[in-house]
């Protein structure tokens, strides 16, 4: 496995002042503009609005959004420590509701503190700033794990298509989709990158495409509905996106318009595979006909920033996922392996592998 290399970093935590760091991704391409955090109402506040976003990146903050509500009380009853966290828990948790990473953040650090509850607050509060750090560095861990697998299967040459960003900014740094894109054109695999510019709010054009040019990786930037047009010319050899939510059976919740881009690709005979942590796999649900999809303000839709371009008065209806079934997807890669179908065995047999 290769040293990360690269310098993106979207969330940085301060173990002297206590302080969590994001990277302020509304602003970027235009500005690099790191923003601090000290309570976790705040924290939830940024998941909420997109200063965060991407499913593994949104865990690992609402951790340290759980370690900043130990550290803002003060006192010494480690029962009134426990319900302060617990009802930040509980905003962090309301803040996104497709996203399991954040879910499952939570609950890991549910479970630390209930196992912590007779022990001193400062025991506690190191206990949870732990945790959260542990989080984060096994992210990257298996964010760079899951870029050697899936290089595995990215052919020479590859002209490669991805949709939003899941690349270091939706993650602890490295990414899922664009891990696998890292190290395959490390591997010298990787001749260009197709970048969906994701609409309504521009996660490819802004995010994607900056960290390819941060990074000196050939790209360019599509429309959305340019995307079946290449696939027919015979301009797309691969495809891989990350996920906000996978199901028991794989199904795969995503970004809007990752189910258009995996039909097309199974019209035009091309590799669909998924991205993502075991962590993103939510085996509570049987299929992707349960999982939650956000509904986001319908300003995101009718323009972008100052600028609008729809008309007052019109309806619109904004879903922030859509759900890719099982049957046209490829592979899934994880940290712990490549998985085919039939996707259900596969995944249950790495999550019970140590």
């Amino acid at each position: 496995m290769m040293a990360d290399n690269s310098a993106i970093r979207p969330i940085k935590w301060d173990s002297n002042e206590k302080k969590l760091i994001l990277l302020d991704q509304t602003l970027l391409p235009l500005q690099e503009v790191y923003k601090e955090y000290t309570d976790p109402g705040e924290v939830a506040a940024a998941i909420r609005d997109l200063v965060v976003r991407g499913a593994p990146a949104i865990g690992c903050a609402a951790a340290f959004g759980i370690c900043l509500s130990a550290y803002t009380y003060t006192g010494e009853d480690s029962a009134k420590m426990k319900s302060l966290v617990k009802e930040s828990s509980a905003v962090l948790a309301a803040s996104r509701p497709t996203a399991v990473n954040l879910f499952w953040a939570l609950g890991r650090m549910d479970s630390l503190l209930e196992s912590l509850s007779h022990q001193s607050c400062s025991v506690i509060q190191e206990a949870m700033e732990t945790e959260a750090q542990n989080i984060l560095d096994e992210d990257l861990k298996a964010c760079m794990r899951m870029g050697d697998f899936g290089s595995e299967l990215v052919p020479s040459n590859a002209r490669v298509l991805t949709h939003c960003n899941a690349g270091a900014l939706a993650t602890a740094g490295y990414g899922t989709a664009l891990g696998v894109i890292r190290s395959a054109y490390r591997d010298g695999k990787v001749s260009m990158v197709w970048v969906d510019e994701t609409r309504p709010v521009l996660q490819g054009a802004r995010l994607t495409a900056w960290e390819m040019v941060q990074e000196d990786i050939p790209a360019t930037l599509i429309t959305d509905n340019m995307a079946g047009s290449i696939m027919a010319e015979g301009k797309v050899d691969f495809i891989v996106v990350g996920a906000d939510r996978v199901a028991a059976n794989g199904d795969v919740a995503n970004k809007i318009g990752t189910y258009s881009v995996a039909v097309l690709a199974q019209r035009h005979n091309i590799p669909f595979v998924v991205a993502a942590p075991l962590s993103t796999v939510d085996f509570s649900l049987s299929s992707g006909e349960s999982i939650p999809i956000e509904e986001r303000p319908p300003e995101e839709v009718a323009g972008y920033g100052d600028l609008s371009w729809a008309p007052k008065g019109i309806d619109i209806y904004n879903p922030a996922f859509d759900v890719t079934p099982a049957e046209l997807i490829t592979a899934i890669v994880t940290e712990k392996g490549i998985v085919l179908p039939p996707f259900d065995a596969g995944l249950a047999s790495l999550s019970a592998a140590e």
